[in-house]
């Protein structure tokens, strides 16, 4: 996919930079994170407005989620949990600005991201069980154990696969099929795939975040 004009990649050739525009888009977006950040929490009030009321209401979102989701021990991996969702929806968002390119339509950020998740899921689940938590890949019959752990493991290893490829996918295909419509009718045409962008930005971050929910609820619950 070739994109007619990249900001920051044009800053990387000026600075004779080969990093690839995934990397300095990530780092676009942690910077926007790291300053909106600092501003919602600079001057913190009791009746919330600008941008510690749009903050507020996006930290409640998550935590509501969060607990419906993983119960009331999921609220400590509210800070993972929400950088998550956080970082891919701007990841996908700035895919509607002219000259971005969004990290999220490179397999290597998702791989990074869904590697994450298959990391911190097994860490959790041996921090909370210790070894019993491979009772988890056993199954409930003890003499089907062994065929169940093979097939647990090829279920666990197909998770960030997944994650990966899922988000990839989505948000590269819409870069594809957007810049085909900016190629044939530049004007007025791309405008409904760009208010579907919104619309897929918000569903990826969505089904992201909820499955790294879900695989960490999974690896909390004593196996039975």
């Amino acid at each position: 996919m070739t994109h007619p004009f990249l900001f920051l990649q044009w800053i990387e050739q000026q600075l004779n930079l080969h990093i690839g525009e995934h990397v300095t888009y990530t780092w676009f977006v942690m910077a926007v994170l790291i300053l909106v950040a600092f501003f919602a929490s600079r001057a913190v009030t009791m009746v919330p407005s600008g941008v510690q009321n749009l903050m507020e209401v996006v930290v409640t979102g998550v935590e509501g989620l969060i607990e419906e989701t993983m119960g009331k021990e999921g609220k400590a991996y509210f800070p993972l949990i929400a950088t998550f969702a956080l970082f891919i929806l701007v990841c996908n968002l700035i895919a509607l600005i002219p000259g971005f390119y969004p990290p999220t339509a490179n397999l290597n950020t998702n791989a990074a991201l869904a590697l994450t998740v298959f990391a911190l899921t097994h860490i959790v689940g041996f921090k909370k069980h210790g070894v019993a938590y491979l009772k988890h890949f056993m199954g409930p019959i003890i003499w089907l154990a062994p065929l169940m752990f093979i097939i647990e493991i090829i279920g666990h290893m197909a998770r960030p696969l997944s994650l990966t490829l899922r988000l990839f996918g989505n948000m590269y295909g819409h870069e594809v099929v957007l810049m085909i419509f900016l190629a044939l009718v530049p004007l007025f045409l791309p405008i409904p795939m760009m208010l579907m962008g919104v619309l897929i930005a918000f569903i990826q971050t969505f089904v992201f975040t909820l499955l790294a929910m879900i695989y960490i609820a999974g690896a909390l619950e004593e196996a039975h």
